[in-house]
């Protein structure tokens, strides 16, 4: 292996960054180009008037993965990424804001809370984390953590029977509903499969893995914000001797002969020895890749007809004072009627009565807003632009969706007359996650983690059909979310190295 080989990184995003880091730090010369002025991709921050709000990732789960690209890298992750754990991890209202559970990752305390709604609850919940454990074990053992490159991979009796274990078959909504019945308590152990792209209601049981995780393992804040966690692995990397070139949007990436060669930045070729894509999969393909061998089976054609996420509707507020009923720095606000609810997320239409997740982290963080005054990151999961039947260039959507958005708000208490207290506004919408990060469709899950779109099936880390090209991000295998993403990235530059290496 010559490890003096040159690696070009296609974006700056988590997943681009963590391969970078390990691949300096194995003593290839990297390069990243990146198309915003910011590290992070869709991990990027909104500063204005004095509030710093995080764009997109908000929880920390599973902090061993972030902490590891650090730790890899001989750093002490403390010095970059400081974090504390949050507990209660979140508040969920219902009723319309009437009734709220906190949900502590105090095993204890959270059975106290069950048993006062249904002891038999109580005991079903139980049951449920002892069988949705053993079938997290099997898919961090053997799916999440390895690549596919191969049929043989995955198509041999060994792994046929592990992923027989996953029992994948069921729905998330389906699957918790054999263990409680309380209607409140399924809809928070179902819903946050939505903050991967997919329904509860058709995803795979699998993702119940994510409520999960955050009980077992707890969710954390880092200090300053996500973006530090970008800010970071950018640092690191750097120090290694890495480079990032910041408002270098790549034009497409060079093939010759059925292997990468390097990249085409304003009109310019810079050459590598490999390549490593971190733009959105599904993007990269349509865009980045010209050559149509290299395509493989990603055709234009394929791209288009394969199910993508659903996308989001973000509100940055900050507001003219601290709102002391609202206690936690995360909170979700369900619809009265979450079925109604998914169906349109999914199917497009205008929705009724959308749920909301509402983060404050100047509750625990008092760099992120003026003394006095509290910051209100406000999420409404909507449709991805190819799915919805609205047009969000219309200022009569956005309207309509700012409106549902602080009328669920203002139900909360304390929160009556949360919209004349707005002294700072900002919006994402899905025309934002598609121009600005090249999200295709707007969904800024990427890829819907289906059973034909997970695995597998799902596009992976080493090219098909092309020598030195690598792809990694959340349309790639393992996945969406942070976490999923820092595997993607470590997978991307394992499979980078294998081949170096024969």
């Amino acid at each position: 292996m010559n490890k003096d080989k040159k690696v070009i990184v296609v974006g700056a995003g988590v997943a681009g960054l963590a391969s970078a880091v390990r691949l300096q730090k194995e003593g290839y010369q990297v390069e990243i180009y990146e198309k915003e002025s910011l590290p992070g991709g869709k991990m990027h921050t909104i500063e204005k008037d004095g509030f710093r709000f995080d764009l997109g990732p908000t929880i920390v789960m599973m902090p061993e993965l972030y902490r590891e690209v650090f730790e890899f890298a001989g750093k002490d992750p403390d010095d970059y990424i400081p974090m504390k754990r949050l507990d209660p991890m979140y508040r969920s209202y219902f009723n319309q804001g009437s009734e709220h559970i906190d949900i502590s990752s105090d095993l204890v305390q959270l059975m106290k809370t069950f048993e006062t709604i249904d002891p038999k609850d109580a005991a079903g919940f139980l049951k449920y984390l002892a069988s949705i454990y053993e079938r997290y074990s099997v898919a961090r053992d053997y799916f999440i953590q390895r690549p596919f490159r191969h049929k043989k991979d995955f198509y041999n009796p060994f792994m046929i029977t592990q992923a027989l274990k996953l029992k994948t078959f069921d729905s998330a909504t389906s699957s918790i509903a054999k263990f409680v019945n309380d209607e409140k308590i399924r809809q928070m152990l179902s819903f946050q499969t939505l903050y991967i792209g997919v329904s509860p209601n058709n995803g795979p049981s699998l993702y119940t893995i994510i409520p999960m995780i955050e009980l077992l393992y707890g969710i954390w804040y880092i200090d300053g914000g996500m973006h530090k966690m970008a800010e970071g692995m950018a640092s690191v990397f750097e120090e290694l001797g890495g480079k990032i070139h910041y408002d270098a949007p790549v034009e497409q990436v060079l093939i010759e002969d059925g292997t990468a060669r390097g990249i085409q930045v304003a009109g310019q070729e810079q050459t590598s020895d490999y390549v490593v894509v971190n733009a959105d999969f599904p993007y990269a393909m349509k865009h980045l890749i010209q050559d149509k061998t290299a395509k493989g089976k990603y055709t234009d054609e394929k791209i288009d007809s394969m199910k993508y996420s659903c996308s989001c509707f973000i509100l940055y507020l900050g507001m003219d004072r601290k709102y002391d009923e609202l206690e936690q720095v995360h909170t979700f606000v369900f619809s009265e009627n979450l079925d109604q609810n998914l169906d349109q997320v999914f199917s497009g239409e205008f929705i009724e009565d959308p749920s909301i997740y509402v983060v404050a982290a100047s509750k625990v963080d008092p760099t992120v807003a003026p003394e006095g005054k509290e910051g209100l990151f406000v999420l409404v999961p909507v449709s991805d632009l190819e799915t919805a039947q609205y047009d969000w260039h219309d200022e009569a959507t956005l309207n309509y969706y700012r409106k549902k958005a602080l009328d669920s708000l203002s139900n909360l208490p304390g929160m009556s007359n949360v919209e004349n207290e707005i002294i700072s506004e900002s919006v994402i919408t899905p025309l934002d996650f598609q121009e600005k990060f090249n999200a295709y469709n707007g969904a800024c899950f990427g890829l819907q983690p289906t059973l034909l779109q997970s695995n597998h099936f799902r596009p992976q880390a080493k090219a098909e059909a092309c020598e030195a090209l690598y792809f990694t991000g959340s349309s790639t295998h393992p996945g969406a979310g942070v976490p999923i993403v820092l595997m993607s990235g470590k997978i991307a530059a394992e499979e980078l190295m294998l081949d170096d290496r024969s």
